[in-house]
């Protein structure tokens, strides 16, 4: 089976790297820069769970894609995704299986609109990694999940494709009957963590010592009930792990959402936060609703983008 990874940064590294270490057939999809430097330094990941130097991996330039792959492993930006999309499609033909590992749910609209609802599964990782300056992945926590599945729900035979694939490589890889329900869960708690972190430009710990669990609980119920508005009620355990998580004194979690801002750079405010935003019930009542917490936090990030976007013209 062969893989295309799109990109080499922190997740398309990670992930595809371990592929590669496994001994599967993995080609990265490279802008030219980034190609330039794993020429010079091979593909480095730095991680708890064992480092990996790779010299030299095989990658291909979008204008070089020479035909179909079996599995396109797309793992970009949401406001990269439109460009992505045109640098992969040489790479989709009848039986490829689109597998997305961004947040949210906009990008599965857009991917099957582009290349048909039946290449397109559902896909999302557990893992904190980042690029550092020299463009090594740098693997940050000690989880490094990722999770696919049909999401219509059930397993078929591309799944299990897949999953003998992923078996043997280091990283926990789970073939879910029920992703569409588990991405909405993670969808629901990056939305609070990541409206809440960065409207209080806090970590959690510092939020919740200055006596705002209220504040961290409501913006949390708020995505919840969204998620059950559209069918996808998070179970009992999922509830609890984020009440705990977005409550929890001392620590030190921020989301990634926050970290961008903090050093000036794009943020996904549409993806993670409009879109949930947009899916709530409508309200019937004539009367200008009072802001929720939601509300609030998607603002201040468009209020962010307005004033990068002036101070970049």
């Amino acid at each position: 089976m062969r893989f295309l990874v799109v990109g080499a940064g922190a997740l398309g590294g990670y992930f595809g790297g371990r592929l590669l270490e496994a001994g599967r057939d993995v080609t990265f999809l490279l802008r030219p820069r980034r190609a330039a430097q794993l020429a010079k330094t091979g593909l480095v990941v730095q991680s708890p769970f064992g480092n990996l130097e790779l010299p030299a991996p095989k990658h291909v330039l979008a204008e070089n894609i020479d035909g179909p792959y079996d599995v396109v492993v797309v793992g970009s930006k949401a406001y990269d995704l439109e460009s992505t999309m045109d640098s992969f499609a040489p790479a989709v033909g009848p039986d490829t299986v689109i597998l997305p590992l961004l947040n949210g749910m906009k990008h599965i609209d857009q991917l099957a609109e582009r290349f048909g609802n039946e290449r397109v599964l559902g896909g999302l990782c557990m893992i904190s990694a980042t690029l550092d300056d020299d463009g090594r992945v740098l693997h940050l926590n000690d989880m490094h999940g990722l999770s696919y599945g049909e999401r219509a729900g059930g397993r078929s035979a591309r799944v299990d494709a897949i999953a003998a694939q992923f078996a043997g490589a280091k990283f926990d890889a789970t073939a879910s009957e029920t992703i569409g329900q588990d991405m909405w869960e993670k969808w629901v708690f990056i939305a609070s963590a990541a409206g809440l972190t960065s409207l209080m430009r806090a970590s959690i710990g510092d939020i919740v010592a200055a006596g705002g669990q209220d504040v961290a609980l409501s913006i949390f119920d708020e995505c919840c009930a969204i998620a059950a508005h559209n069918g996808f009620a998070p179970r009992p355990a999922a509830i609890q792990r984020g009440r705990a998580v977005v409550t929890t004194a001392g620590s030190p979690m921020t989301a990634s959402m926050y970290k961008d801002i903090v050093r000036g750079a794009a943020v996904e405010a549409d993806h993670i936060v409009g879109d949930l935003l947009g899916r709530a019930p409508k309200s019937n009542s004539g009367d200008s609703p009072v802001p929720s917490v939601l509300r609030t936090a998607y603002v201040h990030l468009k209020a962010y983008e307005a004033k990068r976007a002036r101070e970049a013209s």
